[in-house]
Parts: C-alpha cells; sequence; structure tokens
C-alpha cells in the first residue's frame, strides 16, 4: 500500500479519506509485526502524521483508526520516535482518557474522565490508546523516562480507582500498562507504593474482580462447592493486578507497607487459591501468580494462609486449616511432574514452603507427613521411585544450582535442619552439596529452633539401620568380597598399586585430595591434616 498517499491525506486533512486509507491498512497488517527497514523513514513519518492528526478534532471511528494504525507501527523499535516524545505520550494519554499532573484542561472532573457516560465508541478509542501506551513502553526506553515525567502512574490509579463495571478491556490494560511501568521503572514502583498507595488500589481491584465476602477481618467467605469457575474476562484483570502487585510489594529497604494491608493480601491470596477458573491451565496460572506474590511477602503476614477460624480446620495441626497449603502442594508437584522450566516454574513455590515450614510449625508438620512420612522400605535407593520425595531427591542433584540449592533447602527444613535426619532420607551422596555449601559435613543443624521430634522410626528402619549404606541411604545387595581369595602378598601389592596411582594422578593435578577441617567444611587434605588446635593452650596433653 502506497504509504506516501496517506501521510498526503493527513496534510490535507481529508477524515473520509483517511479513515478509509487507514481502515485498508489496518486490515493489510493486522497480523505484521516484522517491517521493511527500507520504510523506515516513511513509518515515522506516519506516526507523526497521525499524532498531528489526533491533536485535532476528528470523530471517534477516524480516531480508532488512527490510533490502531500506530498501534501496529509501535511494534517497530526503529520508528518510536514520535511517539515517545513528551507531545506524543500526552496526545495518547488524553485519548485514553487518563488525566496527569501536566494535563492543562480545566473542565474535566479530578479522574480526567466521566466512566458512566462513556459511549461505546470512546471507550473503544480508550482501549486503543492504552494499547499503544503498552506498546510504546514496553518497546522505548524513552517513553518510559516521558511516562515518569508527566507522572502516567497518576492517571493509571486514577482510572483503576474509578473503574468498577466499565468495559473488561479498558481495565485490562490500564492494569497492563501499570504493571510494565513499575516492572521498568524502580524510581516509579517507589511513586506508586508512598505517594499514590497503588498497593491498595490494586488490592480493591483483586477484591472486587475476585467477588471476595469478608466474614471476619482477614477471612474471605469461602467459594461454594458448586460454584461456577472465575469468568474468562475476570481471571484476566486478576492476572494483571497480580503481576503489578507482585513488582510493588518486592522487599525495599526505604519502604515498608503498613502490616494489615500486607495481611489482606495474603487473605485474598488464600481465596484466590481456592478457587477455579474456566481451564485447568487458566487454573495453574493463578496459582503461580499466587504464589509468587506470597514470596514477596513477610514470613509474619503467611499465618493467614491456615488461620481460618470460622471454617474449622484439623485437630492434628493444632486446628489450623490446611487447604490451601494442600492446593499449594498440588501445584508443587505438577511443577515437578512438568519436567522443565524448574527455575521459574517450581524454584519458587519451594522458596515459599521452605519459609512457611520454618516459621510455622503446623504447615511444616502437615508437609513433612507428606513428602517425609515414616521410612519403611530401605531397600530402594531414595531417588528411584515416584513418591513426592523420591522426585525431590532426584532434584538435589540437577545441573542448575538454583533448583538444587532450593530443593534442598526444603528437604533440610522439613528434618528441622538436622543432618542425621536429612541423610536418614536422601542419602550422604544427594545430601553432600547442601552440607558443603553450608559447612555442615561434620553433622549439626542450623540455627533455627524447632520443636521436638513428633514421629519415630518404624520397626522396619530400625531393623534395616545397621545395614543401610550412609552414601546411598538405602540397603544394598551383599557383592562377593574381591580379595577374599588373595594371598596377603597379593593385597599388599594391590593397594600399593592404588597408593602409586592415586599419587600419579594427584602430581598431574588430575584430582585433589580433600580432608574434613573440625568446622565441618573441606579443605585440601594437607591444610585438613594439620590444621592446629582450637585451644591447645588449655590442653592436659603432655
Amino acid at each position: 500500500m502506497d504509504l506516501n498517499n496517506i501521510i498526503s491525506q493527513l496534510e490535507a486533512n481529508n477524515e473520509e479519506e483517511i479513515k478509509t486509507l487507514l481502515k485498508r491498512y489496518n486490515q493489510e497488517n493486522s497480523h505484521t509485526f516484522t517491517f521493511d527497514q527500507e520504510e523506515e523513514n516513511l513509518h515515522s513519518e506516519l506516526c507523526q502524521g497521525l499524532l498531528t492528526a489526533l491533536g485535532r478534532q476528528l470523530q471517534s471511528c477516524s480516531q480508532k483508526a488512527c490510533l490502531e494504525t500506530l498501534r501496529i507501527l509501535s511494534r517497530d523499535k526503529r520508528v518510536l520516535g514520535p511517539m515517545a516524545t513528551r507531545e506524543g505520550m500526552l496526545v495518547l494519554a488524553k485519548l485514553a482518557q487518563l488525566r496527569m499532573h501536566d494535563c492543562e484542561e480545566r473542565g474535566d472532573n479530578q479522574n480526567g474522565f466521566q466512566e458512566d457516560t462513556q459511549t461505546e465508541a470512546e471507550e473503544r478509542v480508550a482501549i486503543e490508546a492504552l494499547k499503544c501506551l503498552c506498546n510504546v513502553v514496553y518497546n522505548s526506553a524513552a517513553a518510559q523516562q516521558v511516562g515518569a515525567d508527566v507522572q502516567l502512574a497518576r492517571g493509571l490509579c486514577a482510572r483503576l480507582h474509578a473503574i468498577r463495571m466499565g468495559h473488561h478491556e479498558v481495565g485490562l490494560f490500564t492494569l497492563r500498562l501499570l504493571f510494565l511501568l513499575s516492572a521498568l521503572r524502580p524510581d516509579v514502583r517507589g511513586g506508586l507504593r508512598r505517594e499514590l498507595h497503588a498497593v491498595r488500589v490494586l488490592t480493591e481491584v483483586l477484591e472486587h474482580t475476585l467477588d471476595v465476602h469478608w466474614v471476619g477481618q482477614y477471612e474471605a467467605a469461602p467459594p461454594e462447592p458448586q460454584a461456577p469457575p472465575i469468568p474468562a474476562e475476570d481471571n484476566e484483570r486478576a492476572m494483571e493486578a497480580l503481576k503489578a502487585l507482585f513488582n510493588l510489594t518486592l522487599p525495599d529497604p526505604d519502604d515498608e507497607e503498613g502490616d494489615h494491608q500486607l495481611r489482606l493480601i495474603a487473605a485474598i491470596m488464600r481465596h484466590l487459591l481456592l478457587l477455579k477458573t474456566q481451564t485447568e491451565e487458566k487454573t495453574e496460572e493463578a496459582h503461580s501468580h499466587a504464589v509468587n506474590l506470597l514470596s514477596n511477602l513477610p514470613v509474619s503476614c503467611l499465618d493467614m494462609l491456615i488461620d481460618v477460624p470460622v471454617q474449622g480446620g484439623q485437630e492434628e495441626y493444632s486446628g489450623k486449616n490446611m487447604d490451601a497449603v494442600q492446593v499449594m502442594f498440588d501445584f508443587m508437584e505438577k511443577r515437578i511432574d512438568k519436567g522443565s522450566n524448574y527455575k521459574e516454574g517450581l524454584t519458587p513455590v519451594l522458596s515459599l514452603f521452605t519459609d512457611c515450614c520454618r516459621h510455622h510449625r503446623e504447615i511444616r508438620r502437615y508437609i513433612k507427613a507428606q513428602v517425609l512420612p515414616p521410612l519403611k522400605d530401605v531397600k530402594i535407593r531414595p531417588e528411584v521411585g515416584n513418591t513426592v520425595r523420591n522426585k525431590l531427591v532426584r532434584l538435589m542433584t540437577h545441573i542448575d544450582m538454583d533448583v538444587k540449592q532450593s530443593t534442598a533447602e526444603f528437604l533440610f527444613v522439613l528434618c528441622k535442619e538436622s543432618v542425621d535426619n536429612l541423610l536418614k532420607y536422601t542419602g550422604y551422596g544427594n545430601a553432600a552439596g547442601l552440607l558443603v555449601a553450608r559447612g555442615l559435613l561434620a553433622g549439626g543443624r542450623g540455627e533455627t529452633q524447632y520443636s521436638e521430634d513428633e514421629d519415630s522410626d518404624t520397626e522396619e528402619y530400625k531393623s534395616a539401620k545397621p545395614f543401610i549404606n550412609p552414601i546411598t541411604g538405602h540397603v544394598e545387595e551383599l557383592l562377593p568380597n574381591p580379595i577374599e581369595d588373595m594371598t596377603e602378598e597379593q593385597k599388599e601389592y594391590e593397594a600399593q598399586k592404588l597408593v602409586n596411582m592415586i599419587d600419579k594422578m594427584s602430581r598431574q593435578h588430575l584430582i585433589r585430595p580433600m580432608g574434613l577441617r573440625r568446622d565441618g567444611t573441606i579443605a585440601p587434605l594437607d591444610e585438613a591434616v594439620f590444621q592446629p588446635a582450637e585451644d591447645s593452650s588449655g590442653s592436659d596433653s603432655d
């Protein structure tokens, strides 16, 4: 299509012809995401012409056509110059019905729009403008800076505060733009938290979207067993709100959100975990966002997951309600079974469970009963099998360091940070990486105080314990002794041969013999063997 013709019609201000040409261009390029570099200058000129036209008084249908073209062009990072300027961003923000500090209109209301009096055509224009802003902010650092300068976030918060039953896409792309700004601009993130109280605004959006009804200060009424799943549009908006809230609740030493607000978020996350969406995939996505957000909250707020007195709880766990914990446990097992993307998909829930178990005794007891039940069959290696314990032990030797450490730390906390208990369930070989990293090869436990162990060894484990190989963690079949039929001279010869081989490899730096220090860490053998006593002055030796 001839772009020069469109540009000339824009300059001539021929509205009907502009609308016809742009509709044709938009239909032809609706699925275009790569652009000819030779037309870069024409595209940039077209962007400028469209923004100039939008600054004039056009009919809503013509505005929509111009914005659709800008949205298509905004996919190309090379032509964002005109849109990423102060003037371009303010034109788009005005059409998106956003009121910022820099807007100069005096006749608008406080929020810069009248939600109840918007026509359908005006809503479509606002949606297209929001889509353009999302693309431009995502693709242009200059646009991100301009957005911060003109206080775009202020207009978004005002819009969210006013939206209740408005158009779905208006709320969706307002939330998405807020998410992008909070993700890409840490300075904007701080202002959103401290000045605009965006955490509270987004919490209210979630309450409204998820239809939360409070029956206690931090207790939402449970969903009915036969309740329909969350409508697809509500779920979509909730996911965008959760992503923005995740950015705004990231730990910040200069900012402390009120404990009440964070406990409210934890209670809403509990409610969300018990809801279902239209598809299993969307439900898993919702659970993933809930887990990520809970990971940002202080551990003192996580008791909201189990403190639900009205609904009752389980007597063996001090009357705590474990429904939400069970949902997260099932989510964790699904992520393990997927067998891919462990770092992003699995480590957040493992880290969350580690914190929960370290600080909340009832949660640790509940999860341990499912992951590490009392041992009975010790003839099978800990990593062999399809139980959750088997799957997690396999991950203790995963190639990804984060996955390996998160899994080992989780199991270690389930064992109350006792080396002996960890080795009992995993074997020395699987646990060696964690023990080396924490300097616990000599035994011991972490500094956290735990209650007395509540489970005891089974009779099967007690009888088999003397025969368990501590390295592999299971009872091995007895193999014939290879030196049984050797003479003393042959045994001595083989021993000397082994010493010579080790010495040769050591001199060639193929291996490096290591030893154990008194503090449980490993060191080169000569350092470990000749390490001086910690307090030789008080020794009673001659």
